[in-house]
């Protein structure tokens, strides 16, 4: 059993299963509204906690033409309006130590995107603030390695820390899951995520933009929750074909009702 996040009245490595999804991007309040009333009411069938995740700003997206999101001031604003509206937590990539003070005023979960999980700066600004910190493993680490972004964040004093797995990069333009990784980042003490829609990306994959194989997330996601899990990170859009960000590897509301179904079926089956 890994060390327990209790957070605005989520908990996480308690047993219990949670869900992180929503859009990739903030594309409009409309669409963070439409995720966020399916996605609450869903977990709240199945007695499932849940947590909002939409990002402000996509910093590091294969092409500088592609949108990257509606910024800091508006972004904050969208994830703020949710937050109240629903009465759910929030969470959200933080890019720059700089902007953390900021962003730490509005959400609940601060997250560290994969392939910043060695920054140290960033790392630190975040775990200053005393609020959970979820860092993505990065697709270049090897789980063991994952220890050493652990230890910055507990050296502030904050120890609600938590790990996510999203694949591991395999040649070019596509990603593997070692589902090794899930126990061994656990031994860190720390809750372990899996996040089921970029372990199915193909970074960089369309050329100036990646691309994605959504119909292996529920392959991917049984799977690690077969090998233990504490949450499920999905990437969840009301028309994912439409979305601006990492489409290709998005849910719609359909296979996100589904998905959640049949791994909280072999979460339980495994806890017992």
């Amino acid at each position: 059993m890994s060390r327990v996040i209790k957070y605005r009245g989520v908990e996480i490595g308690s047993g219990r299963l949670v869900l992180i999804a929503g859009p990739c991007m903030a594309e409009s309040y409309e669409i963070c509204a439409s995720a966020a009333e399916f996605l609450k009411n869903l977990c709240a069938k199945y007695g499932v906690g849940y947590v909002f995740k939409a990002s402000y700003d996509k910093a590091n997206r294969s092409s500088g033409d592609t949108v990257r999101g509606p910024g800091l001031e508006k972004g904050l604003e969208i994830l703020a309006r949710i937050k109240k509206e629903f009465d759910v937590p929030v969470i959200t990539d933080v890019h720059e130590s700089g902007e953390v003070p900021a962003v730490a005023e509005v959400v609940d979960f601060l997250q560290i995107p994969a392939f910043l999980c060695r920054q140290t700066d960033l790392l630190l600004a975040a775990g200053r603030t005393g609020k959970p910190v979820n860092i993505k493993k990065g697709q270049f680490m090897a789980p063991e390695d994952m220890k050493g972004a652990v230890g910055k964040v507990r050296s502030t004093g904050n120890d609600l820390v938590m790990l996510t797995e999203r694949g591991t990069t395999f040649g070019y333009h596509n990603l593997v899951v070692d589902m090794r990784s899930l126990p061994a980042m656990r031994s860190f003490d720390v809750p372990v995520i899996f996040d089921a829609t970029h372990s199915v990306q193909l970074p960089g994959g369309m050329g100036n933009a990646s691309g994605g194989q959504r119909e292996y997330v529920p392959t991917l996601a049984l799977a690690a929750a077969a090998a233990g899990i504490d949450g499920l990170f999905c990437e969840v859009h009301p028309n994912p074909d439409k979305a601006l960000s990492d489409g290709a590897n998005s849910l719609n509301f359909a296979m996100a009702g589904d998905l959640l179904g049949r791994v909280l079926k072999v979460f339980e089956a495994v806890k017992s």
